[in-house]
């Protein structure tokens, strides 16, 4: 009984963590776009859309797996977990339809590649140093 409850408010205790990290949605400094549509976003990290407006071409950034600020964002944006994105990669992947966003290890890797890349877009944790990039609004 002592296990279970245990287990019960350890689950808990991780899920409110996940939901209560929060990102920044961080483009190049070129980018022109001031706001994306969580749906926009979910397309372009699904690789559903591949261009920005301006016809530039979109080169999402994902963190890695274990991320919490990537299963914030995959939450929120796509509202699924992390596993059931994974899913639809390999199902793509195998089809030879698209392959998955590249990964960086850091919020500081996922800014340095966003600052060196126009059509770049990435997430980082909210207390990030984002100089040298643009932060989008997310609606």
């Amino acid at each position: 009984m002592k296990n279970l409850l245990f287990l019960i408010i350890f689950t808990v205790a991780a899920a409110t963590q996940v939901n209560a990290q929060t990102y920044k949605v961080i483009v190049n400094s070129a980018n022109s776009t001031e706001s994306i549509s969580k749906k926009d976003l979910s397309d372009i990290f699904l690789k559903k859309q591949t261009s920005w407006k301006d016809g530039t071409s979109a080169t999402p950034v994902d963190l890695g797996t274990r991320s919490t600020t990537r299963a914030a964002f995959t939450l929120d944006v796509h509202g699924q977990s992390i596993g059931a994105i994974r899913s639809y990669w390999q199902e793509a992947s195998f089809s030879g339809s698209a392959t998955p966003p590249l990964e960086r290890k850091s919020d500081a890797d996922v800014v340095a590649f966003v600052s060196a890349y126009p059509g770049a877009v990435g997430y980082v944790s909210d207390a990030t140093d984002v100089s040298g990039v643009k932060v989008l609004t997310v609606k």
